[in-house]
C-alpha cells in the first residue's frame, strides 16, 4: 500500500502543480490539517495570519492559532465550526506547486466533494482515530463517509490515495491502533479494487508528520506529508490518448475581409495534433485534413493536451459547437445507449418519467434514464435492484440520448468519458456521470 514516489533528483516532479483533494467525516480535521500545510510551509501571508489570530469564531483556548480558520471562509462556516462549500487554496514549495480542494465532511455536501475530485489528481482521505469504532476481536469499524469517499475516489479514478490518520495526539499515538485501521482500510480497499494506497499516521493540531517529522512516533519510518505530496508522479495519460478536440466555438471573419476564415475553437482534451493530420469529424463521421493550427501568439505546427486552439482544415465540413474532431485512425465511440456509473446529486429523486439534459463536453442534448440498474450499498460495495436515486446516492443506470456522444470509456478519458444531468426546469446539476463502454 505505497504509492509511486518520484526520485527527487526528477526535476519535472519537482516543478509539477499538483491538485489534490481532502476528504473525510465531520470534525475529523481537514480544514486544520490544510492551515497546518499552510502554516508550516509559508504559505500564508503575515495579514492573514493576523487576521486569523484576531477571529472572533475562533476555537482555540488562549493564543494558539486556530488553523482551519484559514480555510473556512464563509462566515457562516466560521460560526459553526464546519465547511460548507469547497474552499481552493494555492501554495507552493521549493519543489512543487499545489492547488487544494478542502471539501465538506457532512453527507449532505457528498455532492461538493465530487465536485472537488473531478481534477485531483490525490486524495487525502482522514480518519479520525478517536471516531473509529475498536472491536473486541481487534477490527476496526470505518465511519461511513469514509467508505463513501473512498468509493468515489475510485468511480473518478483518482491517481492517488493517501489516508491520513489524524490526531494520533489523541490516543498517546498509540502504534497498535494505527496498524489496526491501516489494516480495516487495506481490507476495505481490496473490495472497491483501490491500489495506488500510502498511509501515514499524523496530527494536524500538534503538526506530527505533516511538514516536520513527528518525534512523537518514532516507530513511523516513512514520509511527512508535504513529503509524499512533493514527490507523487503526476501522469497525464491524456497526452498519450487519442486526438479529442471538442468544437467549443465557430470563428468567422469579421465580415470586412475578402479572405474565407473559419477555424474550429476549443481545447485539444487528449492526444496531441499536427498540421497534415486527418480527422475525422463526429458523429457526422466526414474527414477532413488539418491545414493550420492558430493561437493568440501565431500559427503552430503542432498541439496537445490542455492547449487551446483554432483549428483550421482543408476542406469545407459542417461542423458546429458540440462535434469532436477526433483522430482518424482512432475515433471516439459513438453512443445513443449510454451506460455509466452515477452520483446523484439533487435533493430531488430521480424521474425515469422525465426527460433530463445531458452535458457531454461542449455538447448538449436531452437525454432520458431508462433503467437504473443497480444501486451500490457503500459500506458492503454490494449492488442491489432500484427503482430510483436519491441525494448522494451512487448507482449504475442506462440511459438514451437524442443525438449521439462521440465518447470514451471514463478509465481511457476524464474529458471525454463525464458529462452532468441538468434538470431541465430547475437548470439545476443533478447527477453526474462516468460512462462506461464495454469491451
Amino acid at each position: 500500500m505505497n504509492a509511486r514516489i518520484e526520485n527527487t533528483g526528477d526535476s519535472l516532479a519537482q516543478s509539477s502543480l499538483l491538485r489534490f483533494i481532502t476528504a473525510g467525516s465531520v470534525d475529523d480535521g481537514k480544514s486544520t490539517l490544510i492551515g497546518r500545510l499552510l502554516y508550516d510551509s509559508k504559505g500564508i501571508f503575515a495579514d492573514q495570519l493576523a487576521a486569523v489570530s484576531r477571529a472572533k469564531n475562533k476555537r482555540t483556548v488562549g493564543d494558539t492559532i486556530d488553523l482551519s480558520l484559514l480555510t473556512d471562509g464563509l462566515e457562516a462556516e466560521r460560526e459553526q465550526g464546519i465547511t460548507i462549500d469547497v474552499a481552493y487554496r494555492y501554495f507552493a514549495t521549493p519543489k512543487r506547486k499545489f492547488i487544494i480542494a478542502d471539501t465538506p465532511g457532512h453527507e449532505q455536501y457528498t455532492r461538493n466533494m465530487v465536485t472537488g475530485a473531478s481534477t485531483a489528481d490525490a486524495v487525502i482521505i482522514l480518519v479520525d482515530v478517536s471516531k473509529v469504532k475498536l472491536r473486541e476481536d481487534g477490527g476496526v469499524d470505518l465511519l461511513v463517509q469514509t467508505k463513501r469517499h473512498s468509493t468515489i475516489a475510485h468511480l473518478l479514478q483518482i491517481e492517488h490515495v493517501i489516508v491520513a490518520v489524524n490526531k494520533m495526539d489523541l490516543v498517546n499515538y498509540d502504534q497498535d491502533i494505527y496498524d489496526r485501521i491501516v489494516k480495516a482500510y487495506g481490507e476495505f480497499a481490496a473490495t472497491l479494487g483501490l491500489k495506488d494506497i500510502t498511509t501515514i499516521p499524523l496530527s494536524a493540531l500538534t503538526g506530527d508528520n505533516v511538514v516536520e517529522a513527528g518525534g512523537n512516533m518514532p516507530w513511523y519510518k516513512g514520509p511527512t506529508l508535504i513529503d509524499l505530496l512533493e514527490g507523487l508522479s503526476v501522469y497525464d495519460e491524456a497526452h498519450q490518448s487519442p486526438f479529442r478536440f471538442p468544437v467549443q466555438l465557430v470563428a468567422r471573419h469579421n465580415g470586412h475581409e475578402a479572405n474565407d476564415f473559419r477555424g474550429y475553437m476549443g481545447r485539444i482534451e487528449a492526444g496531441s495534433v499536427k498540421v497534415g493530420d486527418k480527422l475525422v469529424v463526429q458523429p457526422s463521421g466526414v474527414e477532413a485534413t488539418v491545414k493550420e493550427i492558430v493561437t493568440f501568439d501565431g500559427s503552430l505546427q503542432s498541439a496537445s493536451a490542455g492547449q487551446s486552439v483554432t483549428i483550421l482544415l482543408e476542406e469545407h465540413r459542417d461542423i458546429s459547437r458540440g462535434d469532436v474532431l477526433s483522430a482518424a485512425s482512432a475515433p471516439a465511440t459513438l453512443l445513443k445507449n449510454v451506460q455509466a456509473d452515477v452520483c446523484w446529486l439533487s435533493e430531488d429523486a430521480l424521474d425515469v418519467r422525465r426527460k433530463y439534459w445531458i452535458k457531454h463536453g461542449t455538447k448538449q442534448t436531452m437525454a432520458k434514464v431508462t433503467k437504473v440498474e443497480s444501486l451500490l450499498d457503500i459500506n458492503t460495495q454490494q449492488r442491489s435492484d432500484a427503482e430510483t436515486l436519491k441525494l448522494n446516492d451512487v448507482a449504475r443506470i442506462a440511459l438514451t440520448v437524442q443525438q449521439p456522444l462521440a465518447a470514451d470509456d471514463y478509465t481511457a478519458s476524464r474529458a471525454t468519458g463525464a458529462f452532468i444531468l441538468i434538470d431541465e426546469v430547475t437548470h439545476q446539476t443533478v447527477a453526474a456521470g462516468m460512462i462506461r463502454i464495454a469491451e
